[in-house]
């Protein structure tokens, strides 16, 4: 075979297009193939800081700066509860119930600064698909891949549907960055719903919310924002877009829509009710964009690389957007992935085993993040002491900033600890607030 190009993309979101940019700076050939029109709204507009390294080594920072995107210092906690509750050896707790951290607490490597940005991911995706193409890659848009043959030892072979008409481009080897659509992982067979993430989300932009009404600081009024609902297992997010857009979405378990068998804004107005005082303001502002649903939450694929392939972002692995990682996610793999893929390369040898460092990476990130987030949805309210209890914080800080790369973190063991003497006694002064969701540790 003769290939087109050395490395063929599937997907041109922020995996896609991060992934075209370390390629083409490698001096392969590369093609991106992305099925939408760009620019098009897309969920995941809150970044967390482990993307900065990724936009600094593609060279896209500046670009990114100058799109005038609102800068994100910190996160914050808030919940429905307001009764004084034993700290029971917590330390730093408030009994407001809510919590805050700040990046800049902890240094982090790689990282030049203490924020990270709240992007419009209709702007922000075209500002790295176009730095990519910058750098030398090609870019196929509103080009949409129907399928891939992974069977030549020469080459892989995609065929792509453009204008109603289809057309086959080869390569040496192909990434799928495909996203929820999870292109290869459907062909192949190899995806595999998450049993406990189970999850559903209703969304949309609103002009003119009053953030200092829902933020115990005016420092943090640009923080995203999670809001516990009083009911298991169920958050809302708040996301500053601009000054004056706020994207709001209620996320809880898929089953409570389907029996609530009702449409999908009063869905929304039911659950954003439990919490008066964000309804109380939400009320009072303008929704700019319709309401859209994101399901198919969580899932997992039986293997992430073969001989000739590679998945990266969503289209290897979902969890829950709970701690806004998807695109840190996106492009930290793309990151670790291009680092096999180059070196592949040198060899001339894109064979399975040369991406087992990827898939070990990958494999350790996964699994932190998985049971982060299950001892997260256990621990519940509970969380907003945690995160500021001294002896906890810095360590809970780390995976909050995205460094989630490290075999079985301490911190992990400690709050799994922590949650499980919770659950087990009954008559603990802290077990009527443990959440419902229950996940074993996974082995991925």
């Amino acid at each position: 075979m003769n290939p087109d190009f050395d490395v063929l993309i599937i997907g041109g979101g922020p995996g896609g297009s991060t992934a075209a940019a370390y390629l083409a700076k490698a001096n392969l050939s590369v093609a991106v193939f992305e099925g939408e029109k760009f620019p098009r709204p897309h969920v995941g507009e809150s970044l967390v800081p482990a993307t900065t390294r990724v936009l600094l080594e593609t060279g896209v920072m500046d670009k990114v700066e100058k799109a005038g995107f609102l800068r994100k210092y910190g996160a914050a906690w808030s919940t429905a509860e307001e009764r004084e509750v034993p700290r029971n050896g917590f330390t730093g707790m408030s009994y407001d119930w809510t919590a805050q951290v700040r990046f800049g607490e902890r240094a982090q490597p790689g990282v030049d600064r203490e924020y990270t940005f709240h992007v419009d991911r209709g702007k922000f995706d075209v500002i790295l698909l176009e730095h990519a193409e910058s750098l030398g890659a090609t870019v196929f848009r509103e080009t949409r891949v129907i399928g891939a043959d992974l069977d030549d030892p020469g080459g892989v072979q995609i065929t792509c549907r453009s204008g109603g008409e289809e057309t086959t481009y080869t390569g040496r080897m192909l990434i799928d960055a495909s996203g929820r659509q999870t292109m290869l992982g459907r062909q192949l067979k190899l995806k595999v719903p998450d049993p406990v993430f189970d999850q559903y989300a209703i969304h949309s932009w609103f002009e003119g919310l009053d953030r200092k009404a829902l933020a115990s600081d005016p420092k943090d009024i640009d923080y995203i924002f999670v809001h516990f609902l009083p009911i298991n297992d169920s958050w809302v997010w708040q996301i500053p877009i601009t000054d004056t857009v706020t994207s709001i979405g209620v996320v809880t378990q898929k089953h409570r829509f389907r029996e609530a068998n009702t449409d999908r804004e009063k869905f929304f107005w039911d659950f954003i009710k439990t919490r008066p005082d964000l309804y109380e303001e939400l009320r009072k502002t303008e929704r700019v964009r319709p309401f859209k649903p994101e399901g198919d939450y969580s899932y997992s694929m039986e293997r992430i690389a073969g001989d000739r392939f590679v998945m990266i972002g969503d289209a290897a692995r979902f969890v829950d957007p709970i701690f806004s990682s998807g695109v840190s996610i996106a492009l930290n793999t793309a990151r670790l992935a291009c680092a096999d893929i180059v070196a592949a390369s040198e060899a001339n040898d894109f064979s399975h085993a040369r991406f087992a460092q990827y898939e070990e990476m990958q494999r350790i990130g996964t699994r932190n993040w998985h049971e982060f987030i299950s001892i997260y949805y256990r621990l519940n309210i509970l969380f907003a002491a945690f995160v500021q209890d001294p002896r906890y914080r810095i360590d809970v800080l780390k995976l909050l900033q995205g460094d989630m790369y490290e075999e079985d973190p301490p911190i992990l063991g400690e709050m799994r600890e922590f949650v499980t003497t919770v659950e087990n006694d009954p008559d603990h002064l802290w077990h009527p607030y443990v959440g419902s969701l229950r996940a074993s540790r996974p082995e991925f």
